[in-house]
């Protein structure tokens, strides 16, 4: 009896309504929200979870309030499987109602796989460098370099969600481990000594600078410069405590077993098999105006492993899709025109939704057609 109610629930319309008006509050709710955590937090908070917490003041409880995006997403995919299953099967005079579910099933899985999957990052370039990575725009890592080799780094990166630990941190190509001692999501530049309590750097930089922790920002047109202090620490001693920070640009070097090694708190980085040299940014304007009119980038791709060596022009509307990325004209750098900014997405779900609509269509078409297939004897006849 109560496998019969739970098969009865599940293939209900009403849960289908149900869903579909918790789906509505949701986006309404999630949507306001970006205004004070931004797009990114809002997305994780309200959408990418399957519920949705509440902190009260002065609390650390987190006490959930209504379902998250993958729980209403969840519940309508078993609900439209459910549904189908039970009242109409694989029925042949009920294959455009297949294909619509099918569509709408196929849509469902697609969004999943695109939140789980997608990776999206940028990749800048000077009139004449080449890249053969690009970089994530919100997340870092603490890059440390064995640049020993005359032919070659050897390069182990640890991404921020270690940092935030603030544990010790081993890794088997290195020959030390990395203790930190302090982490902050967002930092701002203080004068040498003027934070009262901070850990103090031993080595590099961070004796004569010095950074405090700041409140991470919202907004889309900033990003957080994480900050930290971290301690590396072989076998036989200290190497001293180094000050690393997205506010620092050039990496810092020190020696060890006699090796070379530079380290650096920089943009987390997706490294290519291949090669973009950017061979001319052109910035076009309309006639008398500062109003642009088209942007783009020329550039010349190299594949050496496939010997592939030929030019793309990559603008508007018109990205370059090459080893399962996505290249689209995204910018460029205001303060240097010759700087191009290209958006670089990976995204495997980025078909399904053609797939899911082209289902959708030929399903109503069919099912639109058996019925007036069917009109047309009856009224013949």
């Amino acid at each position: 009896m109560g496998l019969k109610h739970l098969v009865r629930v599940l293939c209900s319309l009403r849960l289908t309504v149900v869903c579909l008006a918790l789906g509505m509050i949701l986006v309404f709710v999630g949507t306001l929200a970006q205004v004070e955590i931004g797009i990114y937090a809002a997305q994780a908070k309200y959408f990418r979870s399957f519920f949705v917490y509440w902190t009260p003041p002065g609390t650390t409880l987190n006490l959930p309030i209504m379902p998250g995006g993958y729980l209403i997403g969840g519940v309508l995919l078993v609900n439209l499987v459910a549904a189908h299953a039970k009242r109409f099967g694989l029925a042949r005079n009920k294959t455009g109602l297949l294909l619509v579910h099918a569509g709408l099933i196929l849509l469902l899985v697609g969004q999943l796989a695109t939140d789980l999957l997608q990776v999206e990052s940028a990749m800048r370039i000077s009139e004449g460098e080449a890249r053969q990575y690009s970089e994530d725009q919100r997340f870092s890592e603490l890059a440390i370099i064995d640049t020993t080799a005359a032919d070659r780094d050897q390069v182990v990166a640890i991404p921020e969600s270690l940092l935030a630990r603030k544990q010790d941190i081993r890794h088997p190509n290195l020959p030390f481990a990395v203790r930190v001692h302090q982490y902050w999501v967002n930092s701002t530049n203080v004068p040498h000594g003027g934070a009262a309590g901070a850990v103090r750097a031993t080595e590099g930089l961070g004796k004569r600078v010095q950074f405090a922790e700041a409140a991470p920002t919202a907004r889309m047109d900033m990003r957080n410069m994480p900050t930290a202090y971290v301690e590396f620490l072989p076998a036989s001693g200290s190497l001293g405590t180094w000050l690393v920070s997205d506010w620092i640009d050039t990496p810092q070097t020190f020696t060890h077993d006699k090796r070379t090694y530079q380290v650096a708190l920089r943009l987390a980085r997706y490294y290519k098999p291949f090669s973009l040299q950017l061979l001319k940014f052109s910035h076009d304007k309309y006639m008398g105006t500062e109003i642009p009119k088209n942007f783009s980038s020329r550039v010349r791709l190299q594949h050496p492993e496939t010997r592939e060596d030929r030019e793309v022009l990559i603008y508007m509307n018109n990205p370059l899709r090459y080893g399962g990325e996505t290249f689209y004209q995204a910018g460029y750098d205001e303060k240097d025109p010759r700087v191009t900014i290209l958006q670089v997405v990976r995204n495997p779900g980025w078909l399904t939704p053609y797939f899911s609509c082209s289902l959708v269509g030929a399903g109503l078409l069919i099912q639109f057609l058996t019925h007036l297939v069917g009109f047309v004897k009856r009224r013949t006849e």
